[in-house]
């Protein structure tokens, strides 16, 4: 059962650096849950419950837990999503109104997904955020469409939190057979985990996460997205998160779309004056979402954050 749905690659003239370049964006925050995780995790989803899963179990309260709420409404099944205290109460609202029952446990997305864990019961299914085959597989699927629609792009650019997306991404490529095409990888400062790992060699986990993009605040990214830089062309970027909202807000008035800043961090490199990604001719986006953002909210972080001219 398909619980995504496949969604628009709208060619942008807003956001191309120079004459000539085409920028392509894979619209993928207008899933029905706000954002590109509902193409994985209910994926995943579907398949556990096909498998006699009973009840599905999240740890996440941003877009996976909204993903994984969805997919149970859709399947018939409950679902228990349990949250940090840090959620805000716009995110419990959305989770309650898919359905989801919602706990409350701890001060991080580690003790409330250890609490999350302590909960099930054999016939559960644990939905993890990123770091799962089955999500891969069903991101990949974004670049299926993208082949479909005849566009074989010079080069790719995403956000990165834990990894979920680029291991999707990267799967998608490989089963087109476009192994070269390079993957911009791009997180705020504060939430580049994935950065600081592949400068060091070695996955390093932040101490804490210190971006508004919250949505990109794994403090440790998985094995397997640490492991495809080593056979997949894999840029890291970091942009600060005054450059990740003032997208948000140009995006929103070009394309009148709201996402989140950690969504405004990949646009941001698209938006970008003298671009580095000025050497590809036709550039892929992926407007991975943000089902909690809310216009008011960006407003006042960018009061809050952008001290200069626009991007």
């Amino acid at each position: 059962m398909q619980l995504h749905i496949d969604t628009p690659l709208v060619e942008s003239s807003a956001t191309a650096c120079r004459a000539g370049q085409r920028v392509w964006l894979k619209m993928d925050a207008l899933q029905p849950s706000g954002s590109f995780k509902l193409r994985g995790i209910g994926h995943a989803c579907a398949t556990r419950v096909a498998g006699g899963a009973r009840r599905i179990v999240s740890s996440s309260g941003g877009n996976a837990g909204l993903a994984a709420a969805y997919a149970g409404r859709r399947l018939g099944v409950p679902v228990l999503v349990v949250v940090p205290e840090t959620t805000s109460a716009r995110a419990r609202e959305l989770l309650a109104r898919e359905g989801a029952e919602v706990r409350v446990h701890g001060l991080s997305f580690q003790e409330a997904n250890a609490h999350a864990q302590s909960l099930l019961d054999p016939s559960d299914a644990f939905i993890h955020p990123f770091d799962d085959p089955l999500l891969w597989e069903g991101h990949a699927g974004m670049i299926d469409e993208v082949a479909a629609a005849g566009l074989r792009p010079d080069a790719v650019v995403l956000a990165v939190g834990g990894g979920g997306l680029l291991s999707g991404v990267v799967a998608g490529l490989r089963r087109q057979g476009w192994n070269d095409v390079p993957v911009i990888a791009v997180e705020t400062l504060g939430a580049d985990a994935y950065a600081q790992s592949l400068a060091a060699g070695e996955r390093i986990e932040l101490p804490g996460i210190a971006s508004i993009a919250t949505s990109l605040g794994a403090r440790m990214v998985s094995a397997h997205a640490f492991a495809l830089a080593a056979d997949h062309p894999i840029t890291p970027v970091v942009v600060s998160d005054a450059e990740a909202v003032a997208a948000c807000l140009r995006f929103m008035d070009d394309h009148r779309i709201v996402v989140e800043p950690a969504c405004g961090a990949a646009l941001a490199l698209a938006y970008e004056a003298g671009s580095r990604l000025g050497g590809f001719d036709n550039v892929l986006a992926i407007v991975c979402g943000g089902a909690t953002a809310t216009v008011a909210q960006l407003q006042a972080w960018h009061a809050q954050l952008h001290k200069g001219p626009g991007i």
